[in-house]
């Protein structure tokens, strides 16, 4: 089946925002997505290569803004 993966990128980010966890070291979020999906978002340069034994990845700080961006626009309750 034929898609538009930019939509399927911007959907899981959004949904990457769910799973983000902050600290002093930066953003990370649980790295259960498509790994096409992922290996997209690494050539982005939004998150961490998903490649690596950890089972999070780090997020850009672009990446920690858009997340929430995409997030409240997919999946944002109007009124």
């Amino acid at each position: 089946m034929e898609y538009d993966k930019e939509k399927v990128d911007q959907a899981t980010l959004a949904l990457m925002w769910l799973v983000t966890e902050s600290d002093k070291y930066g953003s990370r979020a649980w790295k259960g997505f498509d790994w096409d999906t992922l290996n997209r978002l690494h050539e982005k340069g939004l998150i961490s290569d998903p490649k690596r034994k950890a089972k999070s990845v780090a997020l850009s700080e672009e990446a920690v803004e858009l997340s929430e961006t995409l997030f409240k626009r997919l999946f944002g309750k109007a009124g």
